[in-house]
């Protein structure tokens, strides 16, 4: 891994004055003194105006001579360096915090269930170096890295389980995994990768309402489950207290009935019709 260095350069504020300074030698030297000196000294200015450069907030310059690296200027403002570097023709990266979403992908989760997940990634240039010259055009290698990485990491996980992380249920967890294999994948191209945040997620068209239908029908199941489950103790609690308080001694045969009518009324859907009964369960 290529690691940045700092570049030497001086301000272009400097550097201007001494050009002015240079400038008014030539002219005297090639009108009053010695022409072949001024001249020299005028075209040794010419060549230094190739060395100024402007930096913005936010940006860099990784500067190149003769195709060897030899560093990186971040700080903004107006610099000069040696024109043999030609600044112009280095590159410049932006080291401002970015955001890439992507498009949703279709993805098989581990069950098989075809699914469509998509993740918005924020990132910034660390280390310019490897972001230059580790690979090739990084912003394009970070959108190829984040589809691949958000298919490997879809493909770990279940849509939805209860018992187990999910992508559905455990997106905390997704986000974490993702930042760390993103973390990993980015090194080459020297981004380091700040937040993961799974944008869309959803069961691809083909099966949504087969999945809808299924989650519906599971949760009806978990409350009737509720239902019966709380049921069972409040007439389990009812015939407690009719015993302790001897509202009525019940048979078994009556308590069975008993049973029978409370946990319909309990675990039907509509409302009880109360019937009056006007004999006994026996006549």
């Amino acid at each position: 891994m290529k690691s940045e260095v700092t570049a030497n350069s001086f301000s272009g504020w400097l550097i201007l004055g001494v050009l002015v300074l240079m400038g008014i030698m030539s002219l005297v030297g090639m009108f009053a003194f010695e022409p072949f000196v001024g001249s020299l000294i005028f075209v040794a200015g010419i060549i230094m105006l190739a060395g100024f450069f402007t930096i913005e907030p936010g940006e860099s310059r990784v500067l190149t001579m003769f195709g060897k690296y030899v560093g990186t200027v971040r700080e903004p403002g107006f610099h000069w360096v040696n024109p043999l570097i030609l600044p112009a023709s280095c590159k410049r990266l932006s080291l401002r915090i970015r955001n890439f979403h992507g498009d949703a992908i279709k993805v098989n989760d581990c069950k098989g269930n075809p699914v469509e997940i998509s993740a918005v990634v924020v990132w910034e240039v660390q280390n310019t170096a490897q972001a230059a010259f580790g690979v090739d055009h990084y912003e394009r290698y970070v959108e190829i890295q984040t589809d691949a990485a958000l298919r490997h990491i879809a493909s770990l996980y279940p849509y939805d389980d209860e018992s187990a992380p999910s992508l559905r249920g455990s997106q905390e967890e997704i986000s974490a995994s993702l930042q760390a294999e993103l973390t990993e994948r980015f090194l080459n191209a020297g981004v380091k990768v700040l937040e993961v945040r799974i944008s869309h997620l959803a069961y691809a068209p083909e099966i949504a309402a087969t999945m809808l239908r299924r989650q519906q029908a599971e949760a009806v199941i978990q409350a009737r489950r509720k239902i019966v489950e709380g049921a069972v103790g409040m007439v389990e609690m009812a015939l407690s207290e009719l015993s302790s308080k001897g509202v009525v001694d019940l048979d078994s045969e009556r308590k069975a009935a008993m049973v029978q009518n409370l946990m319909v009324v309990l675990c039907s859907d509509r409302d009880a019709q109360p019937v009056i009964n006007a004999g006994t369960m026996y006549h």
